[in-house]
């Protein structure tokens, strides 16, 4: 007669090195970094796989112009598109570390 715990082992140790293999994603994130444009390239904002803005650059041209409400909506714009290639970069990083399995609450 088969023993139906026999394979628990095998996959506490499975869970055991995902767990491992994450702690060491989420380590390496803050190096994983993704770059947001606006503007034609006049504001960038770079973003970290922590999901912490970690540069803003804003041609001083934008500056002089004075027009405060649309460097702040490039700014915004450029945020929001370093957030999103970062959390896809991080996405991809996930993916393949769980082989496409979607887990709740990860990246």
């Amino acid at each position: 007669m088969k023993n139906p715990f026999g394979n628990m082992a095998g996959i506490l140790k499975q869970a055991q090195a995902m767990q491992e293999q994450m702690a060491k994603l989420q380590e390496q994130a803050a190096s994983k970094t993704a770059t947001g444009t606006a503007g034609g390239g006049s504001v960038t904002v770079t973003a970290n796989g922590a999901m912490q803005i970690v540069r803003v650059a804003i041609d001083p041209d934008v500056v002089k112009s004075g027009d405060v409400d649309m460097l702040q909506d490039l700014v915004t714009v450029a945020t929001n598109d370093a957030l999103h290639k970062v959390k896809d970069v991080m996405d991809g990083e996930m993916k393949a570390l769980t082989g496409g399995l979607k887990i709740p609450g990860l990246f």
